[in-house]
């Protein structure tokens, strides 16, 4: 039997966050309903962070009381959160959800995120790599109070856009912390996609290592993700890498939207995530499965492009 290849499709959030025209709302709702209906198994849905840092996603509480009722079975949403805050504004959304709509849980899981490098730490957290981990250690216990699954951003594992190379054992240095910490999803970011196959079989290789044989996490996913970028175009031999040393699960964004508004330059914007169309077919090339319907990817992958024409 083929394996089948977990896929979280984020471009309703780190798809839409550095756009400076605001997208509408319902707009994003719809973003939304096209990618689920693909066979994506999650969808990031948006970001609780102060509006006056990411004013794109100021309306998250608003989207997901629109989504709530078309929300399918078996499919995942995912929401990143700053802080505990940001938690605190998750768990509310789900009360509500709750309350109007009978859904027990509405979002699923909550995503932290950390740099492997000080400087992107720096620029995007304002604080230390330490200082951050440290402000995950009430978040992720009360996370997992309410059934909530916790994931684990490190971004910069190749390169930092700020302090150059980033060696792997930085990287598995923070997988480490998360992992004492508690979340249940390590997701490795090429966050300038920077990453080459020869590049990345290091990083991954160090991972794995400090995952000591936890390939599956106690909700029955995989526990290593890949998130690619493809400044370069070497996203999809670098999702071939990874699947040749056992990672099973990869982010993508419908129509390649996305890329990190920290990583831009004042000439360059910042790259976009590898397209869900190109992982697919990287995935399929390698002989795994993905359980995406193409029809309903075309459709949901030309829609996004149009809302950023």
């Amino acid at each position: 039997m083929t394996q089948r290849i977990r896929i979280t499709d984020v471009s309703p959030r780190d798809g839409l966050q550095a756009e400076k025209a605001i997208v509408a709302t319902v707009d994003k709702a719809r973003l939304v309903e096209l990618v689920q209906r693909t066979g994506v198994d999650e969808v990031e849905v948006s970001s609780f962070v102060s509006p006056r840092w990411v004013p794109q996603l100021g309306d998250a509480a608003d989207l997901f009381d629109l989504i709530a009722q078309g929300k399918p079975d078996g499919v995942c949403y995912s929401a990143l959160v700053p802080n505990g805050k940001g938690l605190e504004a998750v768990l509310a959304v789900n009360h509500a959800a709750r309350e109007a709509h009978g859904i027990e849980r509405l979002i699923d899981k909550v995503a932290v995120f950390v740099a492997a490098s000080e400087g992107f730490s720096l620029k995007n957290t304002n604080g230390t790599i330490e200082e951050v981990l440290k402000r995950f250690e009430p978040l992720i216990p009360r996370a997992h109070e309410h059934g909530l699954m916790v994931r684990g951003y490190i971004s910069c594992i190749v390169r930092c856009p700020f302090d150059g190379d980033v060696a792997p054992v930085a990287v598995g240095d923070v997988s480490t912390a998360l992992l004492n910490l508690g979340v249940d999803e390590l997701d490795l970011g090429d966050t300038i996609g920077a990453a080459t196959p020869e590049t990345i079989d290091p990083v991954i290789m160090e991972v794995i290592d400090r995952l000591d044989g936890r390939a599956t996490n106690d909700f029955g996913d995989p526990t290593l993700t890949l998130h690619l970028h493809d400044t370069f175009g070497h996203a999809r031999d670098c999702v071939q890498m990874a699947l040749e040393l056992g990672v099973r699960s990869f982010d993508s964004s419908a129509g390649g939207l996305g890329g990190c508004p920290y990583a831009s330059t004042e000439t360059t914007r910042a790259p976009g995530n590898i397209s869900t169309g190109v992982l697919v077919d990287a995935i399929r090339s390698s002989g795994y499965e993905t359980a995406v319907d193409d029809a309903a990817l075309f459709e949901a992958s030309e829609y996004a492009a149009g809302l950023i024409s």
